[in-house]
């Protein structure tokens, strides 16, 4: 008897290969053997995945931590868990356009005259969910680097690392909180600030965590974040609406001021 997976002899009473580790198959694959197999991985309390996700509201600093220092046997590693969480996203965004369209309308977030501009960059972000996501990751660690400048302990990489998490995290409680709501006939203008809050008060307290800060501590550090969140953002936008004028000219500006401008009259 081999193993199927790297065809080491086997002998008839070995569960696991001695040189591969993997399970020993015996059996041909049944629907029910199949829902076994799903019930383990993802499902039992035991397993990684559901480990990880508990583990990174009440134990941030030891799933990311124990990545960071080398121990990564004990959670889904950072590569995987971001990969899920694109997967779950994309799932997520197939299913509100599918049952519950009316719920990504933020139109209500956006001032007057500029509520289908809104309504196009959410569009634009749901069909790049996955490179969005994967774009936050490096800026968040390079804010993260300058707001702990004075503290050694983690270099970017780690930040790196550090964010993946906390933006999976995120993304999967966000899936979580986001399809009840728009089963209840909420909109997702009336649940964002809700989840900004629970994203910015979530990546205080894991930082808090792995840096060991005081509740001081990591106050100060948000409002240094806020600072650099600022500043980049009119870079952002000032080199934004640098390229918009450059592709498509003037006229680009002057519709979005005569749509306000129609939209105040209708109002008055």
């Amino acid at each position: 008897m081999n193993c199927k997976n790297c065809n080491a002899n086997l002998s008839e009473g070995n569960n696991y290969c001695n040189v591969c580790g993997a399970k020993t198959i015996r059996n041909r694959l049944t629907l029910k053997k199949l829902f076994a197999d799903f019930s383990e991985q993802f499902l039992n309390y035991d397993n990684k995945f559901l480990k990880t996700f508990i583990y990174l509201f009440t134990k941030p600093d030891d799933v990311i931590g124990s990545y960071i220092n080398g121990t990564r046997k004990k959670y889904v590693n950072v590569i995987s868990y971001f990969a899920i969480a694109i997967t779950i996203t994309g799932v997520e965004y197939f299913i509100l356009n599918k049952f519950y369209p009316g719920f990504l309308d933020i139109s209500s977030l956006s001032a007057k005259g500029l509520e289908t501009f809104s309504n196009d960059i959410m569009k634009f972000v749901q069909e790049y969910q996955s490179f969005v996501l994967m774009l936050f990751v490096p800026v968040y660690a390079f804010m993260a680097k300058l707001v702990f400048f004075n503290i050694k302990k983690y270099n970017y990489t780690e930040h790196l690392v550090t964010f993946m998490y906390i933006i999976a995290q995120l993304s999967i409680f966000g899936a979580l909180i986001f399809i009840p709501s728009a089963m209840f006939g909420l909109k997702m203008g009336m649940v964002s600030p809700v989840i900004m809050i629970t994203q910015l008060v979530y990546s205080a307290y894991c930082l808090k965590r792995l840096y060991n800060l005081s509740f001081g501590g990591i106050v100060l550090r948000t409002l240094l974040f806020f600072l650099i969140f600022i500043i980049l953002y009119i870079v952002t936008i000032i080199i934004v609406v640098g390229i918009i004028f450059l592709t498509q000219g003037s006229d680009f500006f002057k519709e979005i001021i005569e749509t306000q401008n129609a939209a105040k009259e209708v109002s008055g």
